[in-house]
């Protein structure tokens, strides 16, 4: 999929209201990436290499991108920052945020290769399996990368979904980003609680 027509998906997804959107017909002095959400890490013109080291928390959720290395995503953009993301998910959401920045390259993880962190595939390289039982991240709509298309086919054999090409699976991540977001919203908060309790007991025994 060509870099251009990727980005006017993402910018779609926006105006359909599946994600961030910009008011691209207003234009003004104050348009663009606002800088929070500026990639922080100096340009690199091979932001792919050692990426794990590089970029090694997701900057949209925190999450390790080491330990969801077979699921990260690196959106490298055409000014060399890149976006290094834990998931689909969080990588379309980098994509919505710099509208103003044109992606060059978009890696992902390859579950068709073995290793304790799995290599970097190009996404036009990949086939996706989407809605298959293999546990997503940061989606309850799985969405799994493979640089074989053979692998990619033995993983829908064993556990169901569909074979897409990375235009269709970064369209599902957008539609899906509603649900997605409402649920990991309800995980946490639920993780909150249970935290506050636990620091809570110790204060309730102290008083006996």
């Amino acid at each position: 999929m060509k870099r251009r027509d990727m980005l006017k998906l993402s910018l779609a997804a926006s105006a359909a209201g599946l994600a961030p959107a910009t008011h691209a017909n207003q234009a003004c002095a104050g348009d663009g990436t606002p800088a929070q959400f500026v990639p922080k890490q100096p340009a690199d013109a091979q932001a792919h290499v050692n990426d794990v080291d590089k970029y090694k928390k997701c900057p949209y959720c925190g999450m390790d991108r080491k330990q969801y290395h077979h699921s990260r995503m690196l959106v490298h953009y055409s000014d060399d920052l890149a976006d290094g993301t834990c998931s689909l998910h969080c990588a379309a959401i980098s994509l919505s945020l710099n509208v103003d920045r044109e992606p060059k390259a978009l890696w992902v993880g390859d579950n068709a290769a073995a290793g304790d962190v799995k290599p970097l595939v190009e996404v036009d390289k990949a086939t996706f399996l989407v809605g298959s039982r293999v546990p997503g991240v940061m989606t309850a709509n799985s969405k799994v990368a493979y640089g074989s298309e053979e692998a990619a086919k033995a993983a829908q054999a064993a556990n169901g979904g569909e074979l897409v090409k990375f235009d269709q699976a970064l369209l599902a991540a957008y539609v899906d980003m509603s649900k997605d977001v409402s649920a990991i919203r309800k995980r946490r908060a639920e993780r909150r609680r249970k935290m506050m309790e636990q620091q809570a007991r110790p204060m309730e025994h102290g008083k006996h």
